[in-house]
């Protein structure tokens, strides 16, 4: 719906002038002749801006803007005075009138005052739309174990876990890397019959082969160098409660058949030990990586997939939920402006219109740290676009599409595709592989082919 100016004057022809100028402009333009009539059409239309003469007989500009401002707060009131009557017209604006324009004004002069007014009702009806999403989200994240947002396509993933929640289900969690697959593991825990019990979590990619063994199954005393006393690992550690695997698609092969053992029985003995032990903790497991690709490569066991994958749940990436990316950036700037003791209130609307339209490879975890840094770093208690960093401000999406020639070999697709992504992550093999959700090695394979 074109927005609405309201535009009083006792004079008709200087009334169709203003009239007609709105109109070239694209704006709903209505014509009032005395403050009783504008007052009538502000209780029944809704009334962006009003333009009106100060001196009018029955009822002047600044008794117009009292009633105006008491029906309809929003409503921006803009006043047309004569050169003797500006001092009235500065009172007008202690009293809450937008700005004034003295007589005789030029087109260009008018357009501009009441096209800012209008900038202002429209970023106004943004900000308080904003607050009320912030407060929705703020509510909801308390509802759902502080996963923020509302896009449907993050909508259709809480409720798959919501209802996975309550059952011993095995529950795999893919997508990209920072996409919040540890929050939602938690959440899930948070939400199931074993809320009360520990929710372990191990990263199966951050471990080196020879300890991760002895992580999630505990080792007994002198089952390796520096084995001092027996300790139990991970499985024991989340008896009752919920075991979180993330990166599972890095588990070495000889743990992968172990960790089925247990997906099958229930059992395992810890490192260098022979008593069997039982395991009663619910799985969730979590990757980055293809693992239905993975298992056709011959890296990941056919067996363990199937066993990890009975209820797969992919979280979105950030890309495609671009309405959440100021709900997120909000609740992250009130985390760190009170863990770093800076006044920082909010973020202008063009640092908002930033973030939205830059494409996150690193998702929330990116958009998280972003904030953080922008937070440390801000002069203000506002953060504008100056305060983001280069790569967010200078952001083309268009660069960051590759376009490759139908009837391209697909062996050439992956390496072209693999290079990209080395260049956009600055050589860094282990980040591409997240963003390709691919395994490095295999990065190793592909270029050196």
């Amino acid at each position: 719906m074109k927005p609405t100016v309201l535009v009083v004057d006792d004079d008709a022809s200087n009334l169709a002038s203003l009239v007609r100028i709105f109109e070239r402009l694209d704006l709903r333009a209505l014509p009032a002749t005395s403050g009783k009539e504008a007052l009538e059409q502000v209780r029944t239309t809704p009334v962006q801006v009003l333009l009106t003469d100060l001196m009018m007989p029955q009822m002047s500009g600044t008794e117009l803007l009292e009633n105006v401002k008491a029906i309809a707060p929003d409503t921006e009131v803009i006043l047309m005075t004569a050169y003797g009557t500006i001092e009235r017209a500065v009172e007008a604006m202690r009293k809450g009138a937008y700005d004034f324009v003295t007589k005789p004004f030029r087109r260009a002069q008018i357009e501009r005052v009441v096209t800012r007014a209008l900038e202002k009702v429209t970023l106004l009806a943004e900000n308080r739309a904003l607050k009320a999403q912030l407060a929705d989200a703020r509510e909801s994240s308390a509802r759902t174990g502080g996963i923020i947002g509302k896009a449907p396509a993050l909508r259709r993933v809480l409720d798959i876990a919501r209802q996975a929640a309550p059952s011993t289900a095995t529950v795999l969690l893919m997508g990209e890397s920072g996409t919040g697959k540890e929050l939602f593991a938690r959440a899930i825990h948070r939400l199931s019959p074993r809320a009360d019990g520990p929710c372990v979590a191990v990263n199966c990619g951050a471990l080196p082969e020879t300890i991760i063994e002895a992580e999630l199954f505990g080792a007994e005393k002198g089952a390796y160098t520096g084995a001092h006393s027996t300790r139990d690992g991970r499985f024991s550690r989340a008896h009752g409660g919920t075991l979180f695997l993330d990166e599972i698609g890095e588990l070495a092969p000889h743990v992968q058949v172990k960790l089925l053992r247990v997906l099958q029985s229930g059992e395992f003995e810890r490192v260098g030990g022979h008593q069997t032990l039982h395991a009663d903790c619910r799985i969730i497991a979590a990757t980055n990586l293809d693992l239905g690709a993975a298992v056709q490569s011959g890296d990941f066991r056919e067996d363990l997939y199937y066993r990890l994958n009975v209820i797969p749940i992919t979280l979105p990436p950030l890309r495609a939920r671009p309405d959440d990316v100021p709900l997120l950036a909000d609740h992250f700037l009130r985390l760190y402006a009170e863990k770093h003791h800076k006044a920082v209130e909010g973020l202008s609307a063009k640092a908002i219109a930033r973030l939205v339209d830059y494409a996150w490879p690193g998702n929330v975890r990116e958009l998280e740290n972003t904030i953080e840094r922008s937070v440390v770093l801000a002069r203000a208690p506002v953060i504008d676009e100056d305060d983001l960093p280069e790569t967010i401000v200078r952001h083309d999406r268009a660069a960051q599409q590759l376009h490759i020639p139908l009837g391209t070999p697909l062996e050439e697709i992956e390496r072209r595709v693999i290079r990209e992504t080395l260049r956009f992550t600055d050589g860094d093999k282990k980040r591409a592989a997240q963003l390709l959700g691919i395994a490095t090695r295999t990065i190793y394979r592909k270029i050196d082919t």
